[in-house]
């Protein structure tokens, strides 16, 4: 006999005091208040301005919200940039530098 949540998208457009964000939902532009999930605090996932997070609202109160999900953000770059493992074995050491 749980609660029916309603799981909505939405934009971060203020950071408030504390855990508590203003977020406006994507499908209808309502603004509502809307805090941190016990999971995202646990695992200290940041929540900035502008992030796209998914929100569960309590069907009878519509002007509160919890985040329980930080949404990746989409990228327009077809090729990721190649990641740098550091130099290779070698290379770094100079000609003339004792080995260890």
């Amino acid at each position: 006999m749980g609660e029916e949540k309603l799981e909505l998208e939405g934009k971060v457009i203020a950071a408030l005091s504390g855990n508590t964000f203003r977020v406006q939902l994507n499908h209808n532009q309502h603004e509502l208040l809307a805090r941190l999930s016990g999971k995202l605090r646990k695992n200290f996932i940041r929540i900035g301005v502008g992030d796209r997070v998914k929100v569960e609202m309590n069907p009878y109160d519509l002007t509160q919200a919890t985040i329980c999900f930080r949404l990746k953000e989409m990228t327009t770059n077809v090729n990721p940039p190649k990641r740098s493992f550091g130099p290779r074995h070698g290379a770094a050491r100079k000609p003339n530098a004792p080995k260890r």
